[in-house]
């Protein structure tokens, strides 16, 4: 099945409700596809319609959402992209559906990703991502009486740990990798995003029961079957908690997968683009945290003028991308102070599993030279995932760069990509 439209958006977070909107606004034929049942990205899962503000950001939710409604654009949810098969053209796939989309211009605001690091145990049942534990929460799952402990680094850990406690999880323990010292200049230069700092701050008091400690992470998790027990260090000395979860995560990175297949320049782990947010691949924009993680405000500026741009508003966009500086510093900052330590190289020990999908241990990758020694030798980021946990961890533990992206883009079902007799071939012409 074929359809076109003016601009496409890739992904129905803050940035892509905010790029369709002012796209669809200045009257372009505008479609957003999302893999989720409903728009609203991570930030906006499980939010009610009926009282948004009792959620963070959740006034701004309702008003992005609202322009959107009344727009003609429309709404993919389900559907997710996995190919580029000809030039101005998108595959997306649903349950073994698939459709191509023409577009004249292309916005991908695919969002991030929370960074994964292997340890002892971390494959143990009750061991999460911080984010994946949050988004668990919003779908359902009761949090209540559970000893959660937090841990890894970013600003997310207080945002989640907030939100488990609203919830009713106990928060056992916080722990920050990053040290005090890098923190304190970070939360100074806050001063500059007073709602940034009010956020935090809010989050911090919901938590106030819990200890907060920086330049502390987790050594080991154990337990028989099941999370048990946590031990956590500073480098001197080591605590013990029992807990039943561990959301753990060190910092995001970005969803680099349709930018790598659609050709898009990266610099640095992230895409290189123009003051338009456009990409070094013709009508092909990047918005988000694809370009800095920076944050809901960075990324819904980033969508309109990308919309705008998309729309040949030129004056709008020129307009709002002056505004876009503070928040690429912010992005900067936040890399800064939540880098990761070189401690945590070592926590790995020769048994453990880096690649949970294959089950390829620490012991096994050290022995190869890079990534495509890796896959050779390991079939290390050969496993459902494509990569996508194990690629970033072994990018901090040995340096190696994972390379380009083949089509599909994400598993498909083989129905999907198969041919099938006496049907019209679905590609883009």
């Amino acid at each position: 099945m074929k359809v076109a439209f003016d601009v496409v958006i890739v992904g129905a977070g803050p940035g892509g409700i905010a790029a369709a909107t002012a796209a669809a606004e200045a009257g372009k034929r505008v479609c957003i596809v999302d893999d989720n049942r409903a728009p609203g990205g991570q930030i906006w899962r499980g939010f009610d319609q009926v009282d948004p503000k009792k959620y963070p950001h959740g006034d701004v939710y309702l008003r992005w959402t609202s322009r959107l409604r009344k727009t003609s654009c429309e709404v993919w949810t389900g559907w997710q992209a996995t190919d580029h098969p000809a030039a101005g053209c998108l595959r997306v796939e649903r349950d073994g559906e698939i459709r191509d989309i023409r577009f004249l211009s292309l916005i991908l605001a695919t969002g991030a990703r929370e960074r994964f690091l292997p340890f002892p145990g971390w494959t143990l049942p009750g061991v999460t991502g911080a984010g994946g534990l949050q988004a668990l929460v919003k779908s359902g799952l009761d949090p209540r009486g559970k000893r959660v402990v937090v841990a890894g680094t970013g600003p997310l850990l207080l945002a989640i740990a907030g939100g488990l406690a609203s919830a009713g999880a106990e928060i056992v323990a916080i722990y920050e990798q990053a040290p005090l010292a890098r923190l304190i200049l970070f939360g100074a230069g806050l001063a500059r995003h007073a709602e940034k700092l009010a956020e935090g701050l809010s989050y911090r008091r919901k938590t106030r029961r819990a200890p907060y400690r920086t330049s502390t992470w987790i050594k080991r998790v154990e337990g028989s079957g099941r999370v048990e027990r946590v031990v956590v260090t500073n480098g001197r000395k080591e605590w013990t908690h029992i807990c039943d979860w561990i959301a753990c995560g060190f910092h995001l990175v970005p969803n680099l997968e349709l930018p790598r297949l659609l050709g898009c320049r990266v610099v640095d782990g992230y895409v290189e683009v123009d003051s338009l947010q456009q990409s070094s691949v013709k009508g092909v924009a990047c918005i988000g945290e694809l370009t800095g993680i920076g944050g809901i405000d960075k990324a819904i500026l980033e969508g309109q003028i990308a919309g705008w741009a998309a729309a040949d508003r030129g004056a709008e966009a020129t307009g709002a991308a002056r505004a876009l500086g503070p928040h690429k510093r912010f992005a900067r900052e936040l890399d800064r102070a939540f880098a990761l330590r070189e401690e945590l190289r070592g926590l790995a020990q020769p048994e453990t599993f880096v690649c949970r999908c294959e089950d390829v241990t620490y012991a096994e990758l050290a022995g190869c030279g890079g990534w495509r020694e890796a896959k050779l030798h390991t079939r290390c980021g050969m496993g459902a995932c494509q990569g996508r946990i194990c690629g970033a961890a072994t990018e901090f533990l040995f340096g190696w760069q994972t390379g380009g992206v083949r089509p599909p883009a994400f598993p498909v079902a083989v129905s999907a990509v198969t041919p099938k007799v006496d049907a019209p071939n679905p590609i883009c012409k």
